[in-house]
């Protein structure tokens, strides 16, 4: 369904388009009535938006932008890339080309991750080299810093970087939030991480990819960190949220974190989305997004994602569903509940 434009429609460019977050990005433009280019290898998702233009082009080739020379558009949305190289060669061709270029960059761009409630003018890591034997190596983090910075240098005014936290929802193949609903809907006594204020941020696909498109119409430049929910939120309200979403016996026996470290459960990892302070994750969690707020930034209610990421969960093949990428196995979670319990009796 298409809605009424408040701007013109624009002439969009998306660089990627077909992994998680592009799909949703895409939908979106057209909705909006945008005129959306594609450009990728064409190897993931070939039969994706048969209507939209799709120009090929590999990135990791110095002429792999060759058929994008001699266009111009509105707006570019940079979706994948971590190779600052690739940065050096699209700029090669869009510079001066393009009004707007809206990087997708990351939290891990930060310095220091266990320095809670970072803002945007928080330090960053050091960026990685754009090429040469060691770039390969360098840490995810230090590459979107140099990648942000090309981008900065680039296009000026016109360039957008956007640094997410934890995105979730429909088509999340990493599982870290998903765990939850899939874990919540299946009941019983479950193991929940540390303190209910303990700290939780995630951001659903749509709020973000929507949230973007409507900066490429406002032409908004500037560095802005992307999680949510607006307001801080403890894993307690995330896990008791999703909870409520279900009429079962599921409940919740919250374990210290002293005793998670020393059964080497941790944040993230066993328990995704949470964090606690010290932890080399918190700054995942507390992200300060009072600057995206102001730029139009909105969340959908949680029991919407946990709705669509568990209808998204059940349609993934039998395989996928058994062996979820993050989250406590189910074994492991009984044999840290009866460590628990065990450990509370000889206390009595």
């Amino acid at each position: 369904m298409s809605v009424t434009l408040s701007t013109a429609p624009l002439r969009v460019l998306v660089l990627g388009g077909t992994g998680y977050i592009g799909p949703h990005l895409v939908e979106h433009a057209l909705a909006r009535g945008h005129t959306v280019t594609l450009f990728n290898r064409g190897k993931t998702k070939p039969g994706l938006f048969p209507k939209v233009e799709k120009l090929i082009g590999d990135r990791n080739d110095p002429n792999g932008h060759e058929a994008l020379k001699g266009r111009t558009w509105d707006v570019v949305y940079d979706l994948p890339t971590t190779n600052p190289q690739w940065i050096v060669n699209a700029a090669a061709v869009l510079k001066g080309k393009v009004a707007q270029y809206v990087f997708v960059s990351s939290t891990a761009a930060y310095k220091d991750f266990t320095r809670a409630f970072p803002d945007e003018t928080h330090p960053t890591q050091e960026p990685a080299p754009i090429s040469g034997p060691d770039a390969a190596a360098v840490p995810y983090g230090n590459k979107k810093v140099r990648c942000e910075q090309l981008v900065q240098e680039a296009f000026g005014a016109g360039g957008t970087v956007v640094r997410p936290g934890l995105i979730v929802g429909p088509g999340d193949l990493t599982d870290r939030f998903t765990y939850w609903p899939v874990r919540i809907e299946k009941g019983g006594e479950i193991l929940a991480p540390g303190t209910l204020d303990d700290p939780a941020q995630w951001i659903d696909v749509r709020d973000l990819t929507e949230w973007m498109v409507r900066l490429g119409e406002s032409r908004t430049g500037g560095v802005f960190n992307a999680v949510g929910p607006r307001t801080v939120c403890g894993i307690g309200e995330l896990l008791y949220g999703i909870k409520a979403c279900f009429s079962n016996d599921a409940h919740f026996t919250w374990v210290p974190t002293s005793f998670l470290t020393a059964q080497k459960v941790r944040s993230w990892v066993e328990m995704p989305v949470w964090s606690f302070t010290g932890a080399s994750t918190v700054a995942f969690s507390t992200s300060v997004i009072e600057k995206a707020l102001a730029a139009g930034l909105t969340f959908r209610p949680l029991a919407t994602t946990v709705r669509d990421a568990l209808t998204w969960y059940h349609a993934r093949p039998a395989a996928e569903q058994e062996k979820l990428r993050a989250g406590i196995a189910p074994e492991r979670e009984r044999d840290v509940l009866a460590a628990w319990h065990a450990q509370q009796s000889g206390a009595k």
